[in-house]
């Protein structure tokens, strides 16, 4: 019996989705709940598990190819057809294993040494026999487990490498190679020219003495840590509850244009940029403005995580009133974000260096960052933003006021 095998459902804000990978091949045996394709949309790689035991069949879309909500991928041969590669396996073992019963003319491995194999997971295959006839020896098998344990993340290493890894040319070469975008990376350049060519964009720019904040942390983060089981305590967390607290004080900051109206949110869905081995992405901390710094952390923790892994969800990224974005983290010292519509405005952290500051008449070195506020003047006054960053600003280089709401 054949079963279907169909891409997603995808939400109303994705309208296709692209072959990514395809986990196994036809004939390949799988099992239910195991992954068979990979599917790469604007926003996330989705995974389509197998929904039965059985043997993969036909291939309707291959890899590269556009695919549709629901649309077709391949079929599962279910039942009988299932069984024919499990009951193959045995027979192809004893086949394999006659050889070495027939006689000590064709000899393959000494009991022993297949018994040791078998307990470390050796392939008898793969170990070279040094005894007669090439006959593998238990020695032989010992010397393979030693190999075995002194090299045991060799292959890990090599698959933690970036797929879409940048090609690496040698000096001198006048080589070129065209490679297809991912559909992150597309995604990316279709609203970044959207948004410049569709809002009036403007940046605004202050700075930030980092003092007290960097003084706070310091003195609570192993208390902080301890408290709230192995969560860190970063800067990011202060950066989003100084913006949550400027946007309840500022709305239009948190508001977006539809049409002709302008929409008011009553809640801070704040989108946090995380880079990732497919790009930049940016996960939403949903009501980030009823958050606590050890919740917008966590939070922040495991949208990383996910991003590493590649399991980051569509709901993870799905909408969103506010960005704040870190260029710091990677040495930036100034730059101009650009909004991601329908949002109105994103805030840029970047770099803290240690800078003469005058301080009540005196020159004195104090940690300090320069922050951007990238907004789209249809909506936002350059009086509202100019104010909102100075809120944020405010904010931090006084943190009690976070406490006191002042």
């Amino acid at each position: 019996m054949a079963i279907e095998i169909k891409a997603p459902t995808f939400p109303e804000s994705v309208a296709d989705g692209t072959v990514a990978t395809w986990h196994k091949k036809p004939g390949d045996a799988v099992k239910r709940d195991e992954l068979i394709v990979d599917i790469e949309t604007d926003k996330v790689v989705l995974e389509v598990l197998a929904t039965a035991d059985g043997v993969l069949g036909a291939i309707v879309k291959n890899e590269g190819d556009t695919v549709l909500s629901d649309e077709l991928l391949g079929s599962i041969e279910a039942g009988s057809a299932a069984a024919a590669p499990a009951a193959a396996a045995p027979a192809a073992a004893a086949q394999a294993a006659a050889p070495a019963a027939e006689g000590e003319d064709d000899p393959v491995a000494a009991p022993a040494a297949r018994k040791l194999a078998e307990e470390n997971g050796i392939n008898i295959a793969s170990v070279a026999g040094t005894g007669k006839g090439g006959r593998v020896t238990k020695e032989d098998v010992v010397a393979a487990v030693a190999a075995k344990k002194a090299a045991p993340t060799a292959a890990p290493a090599k698959a933690a490498a970036p797929a879409a890894a940048a090609p690496v040319f040698a000096a001198g070469d006048r080589v070129e190679k065209r490679v297809p975008m991912t559909r992150l990376r597309a995604k990316v350049a279709e609203r970044l020219v959207e948004a410049q060519s569709n809002m009036a964009m403007l940046t605004t720019f202050n700075e930030v003495d980092m003092t007290e904040v960097m003084a706070l942390r310091s003195k609570y983060k192993d208390l902080f840590e301890k408290s709230h089981n192995g969560v860190r305590l970063g800067f990011m967390s202060f950066f989003v509850k100084a913006a949550t607290e400027a946007l309840k004080r500022f709305p239009a900051v948190n508001a977006s244009i539809d049409g002709a109206d302008i929409v008011y949110h009553g809640y801070a869905d704040v989108g946090v940029a995380v880079s990732s081995d497919r790009g930049l992405v940016v996960p939403v901390l949903r009501n980030a403005e009823l958050m606590s710094l050890a919740e917008i952390e966590g939070g922040i923790a495991t949208f990383g995580k996910k991003a590493r892994d590649g399991k980051l969800s569509m709901e993870d990224m799905t909408g969103g009133t506010f960005t704040i974005t870190n260029g710091g983290t990677f040495g930036s010292m100034m730059s101009t974000p650009i909004v991601n519509p329908p949002q109105a405005a994103i805030l840029g952290m970047h770099n803290i260096l240690q800078r003469p500051m005058a301080i009540n008449g005196q020159v004195v070195i104090r940690p300090m960052m320069y922050l951007a506020l990238s907004y789209d003047h249809r909506l936002i006054d350059g009086k509202e933003a100019v104010t909102f960053l100075v809120t944020i600003k405010n904010l931090l280089e006084d943190p009690a006021r976070l406490l006191l709401d002042i």
